[in-house]
């Protein structure tokens, strides 16, 4: 074969001739061909088998060949006979397999293409085989079910020989009206492209059997009246229909396109940018070229006029030429340079190491463009050498690659709007493609960047120095790091290029575990200066971070990306390079009890846990990392990983933590996963929540408690038990129940017992008696705690005052809801008993409550005036002290006239019987029903004044 040919003229409107259009459908398949013949060549021995068979496997149905599974498949390629190579590959896959007349069935499949970059520039043995396989249009949809399943079945198989296959199942007709059955995959555009992927098709494919395209028989000239010289072609008997396939005309590309195909190509160049940034920059040039005929037309016009040359004809020849003569117009030399540099990376052949390759048309035609474009050896060699190019190298570069991604997209993405239309992409897949650009760009507090998005094979270092700031001299108290490699000499450091600055140790380390440049084999050094880090710890968390998150980081899938993102695992790094006991082992208080709660430890209840760094790994497989180092950091950083859980509480994220071993970080460890476990079993216990509850924390002498506003986590800080007791006894405007911390109040753990046992509705009476005195608590029907002691003569004097005031509250309650079907919960009675070593709340009997005691009935009447504090009228039996008549001195009047009563001398405590209170306690809320934790309330407050006058 030449490589130029007579030119080929059409003219449907002067008249054409079957001969013509053979020889020009022959000079198509010389062309294919050859290309066939490069595909081939590109691969290994097996790989050309799975490529050899494959129009077979789709013409039999065969059970002795690849990918077979049903019986009723459909199967017969139109107008297709395997050749002796390919009935020869098939008996060396299956020996008994014989070649069997089908009769004049009519097939099912019509045509068979290899598309992309198999045969061209662009091609290497590691490339993917993308086919289309064209079924006849009226082909039952349980047919089409069927051949997707063989095709998946065929993919597996030739994976087993080192080829990457996608089949893509479709009819020619179904095509050319728009219908589109895939969505976006990690090979499918989805909804993203048409007329691109015609224009690639028709410029790359390869016919591998059955019916020729259409296409090919329609001049570049009378492409816009195409569908009449392809009927008049078929109805006027210049060639059998049946024969052809047609996928439509390469027309211009429609502006709606551009979005969809630049976000598409976006997310391919997310983990292989060379091929990406060509097209992308090809489609820009698309966009703002009009007038300019698309490469399918420059191809196929190149064939018209007698062009055969491979080399001429390679698509990513003609991709490189379009994009060329457009750059230098548009004065871009380096948008040029990353355009050839890309294309060179591409191709995947190192020419300084030519003499180790075979030397084949691909090295031939690489050489001649990188001749024409007058690149260096040093240029070629740097290229060549990737797999030694380093961080700083690959950052240089890859901020390259992300701002010119970034500018097509935000260009494409004016453009589209300019021309005020609506994408060709579905509003599912520009999410789905939306979010992965998001999760694999998009810069954001506290995220670990990925530098070597596929532009290095490996960044891995042999040796890297951690360097403290105050090593260097720097100022006093900055804790910041540097990152060396192969600093043997630390003198050195000052002399030596920091490949990074980070203000945080753990920040560099995940960083560079997540870059891969620190691996088990690197060689650690460390200078800690003012820390306490050391070669140890480093590999610790080294260690750590092999468990939490294998390297590398693979990109998330599209079910992840099409659901909101939440956190999949956290790893805590707990007191990284400082030891926490420093100062405890100067005063020798790790000696001073047995307490070994590392949020309580020894007699000083010091609080272990100094600084957290919180690496998570989320469900868009983004990497972040914070850094809690100020305040009260355990209670912070679980506050934020509670705030996380509250919008995906079904899937709660796995909690790993590590400190360092010396000294008690596994003990630290243990505590701290221990209670960041508890937590979220109880907030989110059955998978939702977050359900509301008061937990108590007792850490470094303080009591913290963690509460939710709706999603929104709080937490109250509270320095003693007593203001501990004052919050629980807060009213609350739902039952909220109280849970404690498993090491929480181990000095009160009646207290615990109380709360465990709190029930909503009802009100619980618990008291503990120890010789002369008597402990109260009361849980009400909201889960508020109120508590005191006082004196014990027995348990009907503790009791029965009590038990009477609650039944009045309860009977009011009763009569006011009459008209309701609410439940009134009534009042119930423990006692708190050791037994085993373990506290019990024991019911009791109340019925002693209706035995009457001596004495005065003591009521209080609330009055509310205005924003002032709510004043107490008092009425003792019938006699009447109001605020109007004794003013600041009604307290004393009444506990003189108390006294006045008593026919003994000895002091004992008066007890009201009855409260009430208005309903706007608060002069901004009206309260229809007033909680009981408030009647208790002022209940002790006024009988506390009653009693210190008396």
């Amino acid at each position: 074969m030449t490589n130029h040919a007579a030119p080929i003229a059409l003219d449907f409107d002067e008249g054409i001739d079957r001969k013509t259009l053979r020889r020009l459908r022959d000079r198509f398949m010389a062309v294919n061909q050859h290309r066939w013949e490069r595909a081939r060549s590109a691969l290994t021995y097996r790989q050309q088998v799975a490529l050899e068979v494959l129009p077979l496997v789709f013409h039999l149905n065969h059970p002795a060949l690849p990918g077979y599974l049903d019986s009723d498949c459909p199967y017969g390629l139109s107008h297709y006979q395997p050749t002796e190579p390919t009935l020869n590959a098939a008996r060396r896959l299956a020996r008994t397999f014989s070649l069997k007349d089908e009769g004049r069935r009519k097939p099912d499949l019509e045509a068979l293409f290899l598309m992309g970059s198999p045969g061209t520039l662009g091609h290497s043995v590691a490339s993917d085989l993308d086919i289309w396989l064209c079924h006849r249009p009226d082909l039952p949809e349980r047919g089409v079910r069927c051949l997707e399943r063989k095709a998946e079945s065929l993919a597996a198989w030739a994976s087993t020989l080192g080829v990457e296959l996608h089949v893509f199942v479709f009819s020619a007709a179904d095509w050319r009206a728009g219908r589109q059955r895939a969505e976006v995959t990690g090979e499918n555009c989805g909804s993203a492209q048409h007329y691109l992927l015609l224009d690639e098709f028709y410029r790359t494919s390869i016919h591998l059997g059955g019916c020729y395209p259409l296409w090919w028989l329609v001049p570049v000239d009378d492409e816009n009246r195409y569908d009449e010289c392809a009927r008049q072609l078929i109805d006027c008997r210049f060639i059998r229909g049946d024969e052809y396939i047609d996928f439509g005309p390469a027309v211009a590309i429609p502006p709606e396109e551009f979005l969809g195909a630049g976000v598409w190509q976006l997310y391919k160049g997310i983990d292989a940018p060379w091929k990406s940034i060509l097209k992308l920059l090809l489609i820009e040039c698309y966009a703002r070229g009009e007038g300019e005929p698309l490469l399918s037309l420059v191809f196929k016009a190149a064939v018209y006029a007698g062009e055969t040359d491979p080399d001429r004809l390679d698509p990513y020849v003609l991709l490189y030429e379009r994009l060329e003569h457009w750059l230098l117009e548009e004065d871009a030399p380096d948008r040029l340079a990353l355009v050839r540099q890309s294309l060179y990376l591409k191709a995947g052949l190192p020419l300084t190491r030519s003499a180790q390759l075979v030397a084949g048309w691909r090295t031939s035609l690489l050489q001649a463009l990188v001749n024409a474009w007058g690149w260096t050896a040093a240029e070629i060699g740097n290229l060549d050498n990737r797999i030694r190019w380093r961080a700083e190298d690959v950052v240089i570069l890859r901020r390259a690659v992300v701002a010119e991604l970034t500018h097509s997209y935000r260009l494409l993405s004016r453009l589209a709007r300019d021309h005020g239309t609506r994408a060709a992409i579905s509003s599912n897949d520009m999410n789905l493609l939306g979010r992965k650009l998001y999760a694999a760009f998009q810069r954001k507090a506290g995220k670990i960047e990925q530098i070597n998005p596929g532009l290095a094979p490996s960044l891995a270092e042999e040796n890297l120095a951690f360097h403290h700031q105050s090593e260097q001299g720097g100022a006093a108290g900055y804790d910041g790091w540097l990152l060396y490699r192969d600093l043997e000499d630390p003198s050195d450091a000052f002399w030596q290029p920091v490949i990074r600055r980070s203000g945080n140790l753990t920040e560099l380390m995940v960083w560079c575990y997540c870059n891969g440049l620190l691996s088990r084999s690197t060689r650690l050094n460390v200078r800690a200066g003012t820390s306490t880090a050391s070669v140890a710890e480093l590999r610790e968390m080294l260690d750590a971070l092999s468990s939490f998150l294998p390297f590398p980081v693979a990109p998330a899938g599209r079910e992840a990306l099409s659901r909101g993102v939440h956190s999949l695992r956290n790893l805590l790094f707990v007191n990284v390079g400082l030891d926490p006991q420093a100062h405890l082992t100067e005063r020798g208080l790790h000696k001073l009890s047995a307490r070994h709660d590392s949020l309580g430890f020894s007699g000083g209840r010091e609080n272990l846990v100094s600084t957290i760094d919180q690496v998570t790994f989320n469900s868009w497989h983004e990497v972040s990392l914070q850094h809690y180092a100020a305040g009260d950091t355990l209670i912070q950083c679980l506050k934020n990983v509670l705030a996380s859980v509250a919008g995906a509480p079904d899937r709660l994220p796995e909690i790993m933590v590590h400190s360092h071993n010396k000294g008690h970080g596994a003990t630290i460890a243990r505590r701290v996963k221990e209670l960041f476990t508890d937590v979220m079993r109880h907030f989110f216990a059955g998978g939702t929540g977050p359900h509301p509850l008061r937990y108590v924390i007792e850490m470094d002498r303080r009591f913290f408690v963690l509460r939710f506003n709706g999603a929104e986590p709080g937490f109250v800080a509270l320095d003693s038990a007593e203001a501990l007791m004052t919050y629980l006894a807060k009213p609350q405007e739902s039952y909220v129940p109280v849970v404690f911390d498993r090491h929480a109040l181990l000095d009160d753990l009646p207290l615990r017992t109380v709360c465990h046992a709190s029930e909503p509705g009802n009100i619980q009476v618990f008291y503990r008696v120890s010789g002369d005195k008597a402990r109260v608590w009361i849980v009400d029907e909201l889960g508020s705690v109120f508590s005191w002691g006082q004196g014990y003569v027995n348990r009907r004097y503790l009791l029965v005052p009590l038990l009477r005031f609650l039944e009045n509250l309860t009977e009011r309650r009763q009569l006011r809801q009459l008209d309701t079907v609410a439940d009134i919960g009534g009042t119930r009675c423990y006692e708190m008993v050791l037994r085993d070593g373990h506290w019990n709340a024991e019911r009791r009997p109340d019925a002693d409550s209706n035995v009457p005691l001596p004495g005065l009935e003591v009521q209080a009447i609330g009055i509310q005036e205005g924003d002032s504090r709510v004043r107490f009228d008092i009425f003792c039996g019938d006699q009447e002290f109001t605020v109007q008549e004794y003013g600041n001195q009604l307290i004393p009047a009444v506990a003189h006239y108390i006294r006045s009563l008593r026919h003994s001398p000895e002091r004992y405590p008066v007890y009201l019987t009855d409260i009430h209170l208005p309903h706007d306690l608060d002069p901004q809320v009206y309260q229809q029903d007033i909680q009981t934790i408030q009647y208790l309330y002022y209940r002790s407050e006024l009988e506390n004044a009653l009693n210190q006058h008396l």
